[in-house]
């Protein structure tokens, strides 16, 4: 496959001499992210470490440009392949820069003396992953999402093709999984590198992926684009959930809906509704939505959590038969919340519906 960087034959992996997955081909081309997602416990690590030959594969082969890993020397493996598993180094007495440094080591000599040219990638690095200011703290005393980017500068600073990488954003918080996210893209930009890795956060899967490779309890379950995997009945039946539901156009996961005959009635649309949905949702209350478009943003979060949805044609102004739905259900409930503030063409008997009640 043109421009291919990281690929596997026939690959089978495991441990020991128990094959947990058969016959995986993957290809990850320069500047494409290829992402696994799928449940623990169902080789997605397991197939990064053997890709990055921390462990051995039990059949096939993995290549880098075309070459077979297993003819490589370690330290010609360093120069086209950073790897970033989820269990952090744990350097003593380094500093950040030191350990970002030792991403240079693949290209000195045998002492290990870095020139003034690999100090200087060095830096760059630090400047890429905005961990300047980090540079002369102790790297064990620093937090997780720090420590993951001063990870990602010893990466960088290896000047590699390809990086792998596991989980990369578990245990961060929500500011630093998005910097560790936009960094990692900038990268791949930038550079042209391959990346093949794990997220469990779907939404940043999602996002950032130019490829989903799903992996599920039979092994490669499908692959595509995330437009293709990202469906709210296929992300279900990949994750076996059975409570709850995956919301694909928002990228969410919604609670179970609360049962029973509707006591609130909700007039929502263009997103006012959904905070509203979601507290009757915790509250154990029941509730009906409408009238909405099918095109609104609140209408997935409302077939997820409503008891029933009134909804109407996109672009179609309210007609007669939702209005006269919308009114008879809102008559059976005990409470009417508004969240419209303001109404249009296309929802003023909206307006009408919460005069009745």
């Amino acid at each position: 496959m043109e421009n291919t960087y990281i690929s596997t034959e026939n690959l089978d992996v495991g441990y020991g001499k128990e094959v947990l997955i058969r016959q995986i081909c993957l290809h990850v081309k320069r500047g494409e992210i290829v992402t696994l997602i799928g449940p623990n416990g169902a080789g997605k690590s397991t197939i990064l470490k053997t890709a990055a030959r921390l462990i051995a594969p039990l059949g096939g082969t993995v290549y880098l440009d075309g070459t077979p890993v297993d003819q490589m020397a370690a330290k010609e493996r360093a120069r086209r392949l950073a790897v970033l598993m989820t269990e952090h180094a744990r350097p003593e007495l380094m500093t950040c820069r030191d350990v970002a440094a030792a991403g240079r080591y693949p290209y000195t000599g045998r002492l290990g003396i870095l020139s003034g040219a690999d100090w200087e990638k060095v830096e760059e690095a630090l400047e890429m992953v905005q961990g300047r200011e980090l540079a002369e703290r102790d790297f064990n005393e620093i937090s997780d999402g720090q420590k993951q980017r001063i990870l990602l500068a010893r990466a960088i600073c290896q000047e590699p093709q390809a990086i792998i990488l596991d989980e990369p954003t578990s245990f961060l918080d929500v500011r630093h999984k998005l910097e560790l996210v936009t960094v990692l893209k900038r990268l791949v930009k930038k550079k042209n590198i391959a990346v093949l890795m794990s997220l469990h956060e779907l939404d940043l899967a999602q996002k950032i992926s130019d490829y989903i490779v799903c992996v599920g309890k039979d092994g490669i379950m499908a692959c595509g684009a995330p437009e293709e995997i990202f469906t709210s009945s296929y992300i279900k039946e990949l994750y076996g959930i059975t409570r709850g539901t995956y919301c694909a156009e928002l990228g969410c996961l919604e609670m179970e809906r609360v049962t029973g005959a509707p006591q609130v009635f909700v007039i929502g649309g263009n997103g006012t509704g959904i905070p509203v949905y979601r507290r009757l949702q915790r509250e154990g209350i029941p509730f009906a939505a409408g009238v909405l478009h099918e095109n609104d943003v609140d209408y997935p979060v409302a077939k997820a959590l409503a008891v029933k949805v009134i909804s109407e044609r996109p672009f179609e102004p309210i007609g007669d038969r939702a209005y006269k739905e919308a009114a008879d259900v809102l008559k059976t409930c005990s409470r009417v919340i508004c969240c419209v503030k303001e109404f249009g063409t296309m929802n003023e008997r909206n307006r009408e519906l919460a005069r009745l009640g």
